[in-house]
């Protein structure tokens, strides 16, 4: 998969760990580096993961998960870090996203989810809460919102698995910043090289307890059907990324103007 930048940043007990920068916008520019990421949850840092953390210089961490997420694993950050809870799918918790926790502790139960299409079809419910639920329009106002301010990057956003709640995080912004559809999506499922791999017990221990591994593809991976769904109920509710932001979020074009300038510099 193509990758803006050939330097993947790698901290142990992080995977999934990129810079949403270095993509190409369709009028001249190119995404900046070094002002948001994204990653999975950050419960797993030990003393020199905080350590390689801190350096990254971020200030913020955006947390997309539901409460229950974060009682379980809460996030381990460098003193200093701000830590804004930003809960995507509070009114929707039996969505397929909201349960990654269970699963990734207990693959077995995943078992009801993984026969006859069952998983694809509730991850694809899960991406239209996650686009169009009153909570999830209320969490990324407030993520957006918060990137507008530029006391508050470098940032980084995060879900549990990073993947589906960030990935979609992720997506608006690079659409609203003018990369291609072509090249988010290239984005999103770079998620399948960079987490899939980490997650090779979670296989293990499905097919140790008699299970096909590659029945877990579709709950703890991407795919590009999961992303058009998203932009599907986007196109369907707001009418396009513009409509997204400014009707579905209620942002001002004021604050669009400032993260387009905050996030692209010239090619």
């Amino acid at each position: 998969m193509t990758r803006p930048s050939d330097a993947p940043l790698e901290i142990a007990g992080l995977p999934n760990l990129r810079d949403v920068g270095g993509w190409p916008t369709t009028d001249g520019g190119r995404v900046r580096r070094g002002m948001l990421y994204r990653s999975v949850e950050l419960n797993r840092l030990d003393d020199d993961g905080v350590t390689a953390f801190a350096a990254l210089g971020i200030r913020t961490v955006y947390d997309l998960r539901t409460e229950v997420e974060r009682v379980a694993q809460p996030d381990r950050l460098p003193e200093g870090t701000a830590h804004v809870v930003a809960d995507v799918l509070a009114e929707t918790v039996g969505a397929a996203s909201a349960q990654m926790l269970e699963f990734l502790e207990d693959p077995g139960k995943a078992v009801a989810l993984l026969t006859d299409g069952v998983a694809e079809t509730a991850l694809s419910d899960s991406y239209r809460h996650i686009v169009s639920s009153g909570s999830a329009l209320h969490a990324y106002r407030r993520l957006y919102t918060g990137l507008a301010d530029p006391r508050s990057r470098p940032a980084l956003l995060h879900c549990t698995t990073g993947k589906d709640r960030t990935g979609w995080g992720a997506a608006a912004l690079l659409l609203l910043l003018r990369v291609s559809e072509q090249d988010v999506l290239r984005d999103y499922l770079l998620t399948n090289e960079e987490l899939l791999p980490a997650l090779a017990p979670i296989f293990e221990k499905f097919e140790v307890a008699g299970g096909d591994p590659a029945m877990l593809r579709p709950l703890l991976g991407v795919q590009e059907s999961y992303l058009r769904t998203a932009l599907d109920e986007m196109n369907t509710r707001f009418g396009d990324i513009e409509g997204y932001f400014r009707r579905g979020l209620g942002l001002d074009g004021a604050t669009l103007d400032t993260l387009r300038e905050a996030f692209v510099e010239p090619a």
